[in-house]
C-alpha cells in the first residue's frame, strides 16, 4: 500500500495531531488556533481530508491516527529523492552534505545504518 501524499500545511497539522494524540477534536482547534493561527473551520476541513485519505480517526470528537509520523516520513522522503534526485540516495546525501563534514559518531552512524539496510547477495 502506497504511503498517501500529505502537504506541507497538512503535514503542520498532523504534527500536532501526533504530538498530541489522543486529542480531543475541541483540543485540536484550540492548538490549531494557537499553533496555526486556523479558525476552527479550517481545523475542521484539514481533519475530515486527512482522515478521508486514511491518515487519521476521528471517534467519539477523540482523533488518533491510523498512519504514524514515521511512515508518512518515509514517503516523503522517498519521493523528494525520487522526484529531486532521479531516485539517487548517493546523489542526495552528496547535495545534502555540499562540503560539509560530519563528526566521527556521525560517519559511525551512517555506517550503521547503511550495513543494516544492505542487500544480502
Amino acid at each position: 500500500m502506497e504511503t498517501p501524499k500529505i502537504f506541507e500545511s497538512e503535514y503542520r497539522f498532523a504534527c500536532i495531531v501526533w504530538a498530541h494524540e489522543p486529542v480531543t477534536t475541541k483540543e485540536l482547534i484550540q492548538l490549531c488556533q494557537e499553533q496555526l493561527e486556523w479558525k476552527r473551520t479550517t481545523t475542521y476541513t484539514v481533519l475530515k481530508r486527512l482522515c478521508e485519505r486514511g491518515i487519521f480517526q476521528t471517534e467519539n470528537s477523540v482523533v488518533t491516527s491510523i498512519i504514524p509520523q514515521e511512515e508518512i516520513q518515509r514517503g516523503e522522503s522517498r519521493q523528494f529523492v525520487k522526484r529531486t534526485f532521479g531516485g539517487s540516495l548517493p546523489g542526495f546525501i552528496a547535495a545534502f552534505l555540499g562540503g560539509n563534514t560530519l563528526s566521527e559518531q556521525e560517519a559511525e552512524e551512517l555506517k550503521a545504518m547503511i550495513d543494516q539496510h544492505k542487500e544480502v547477495r
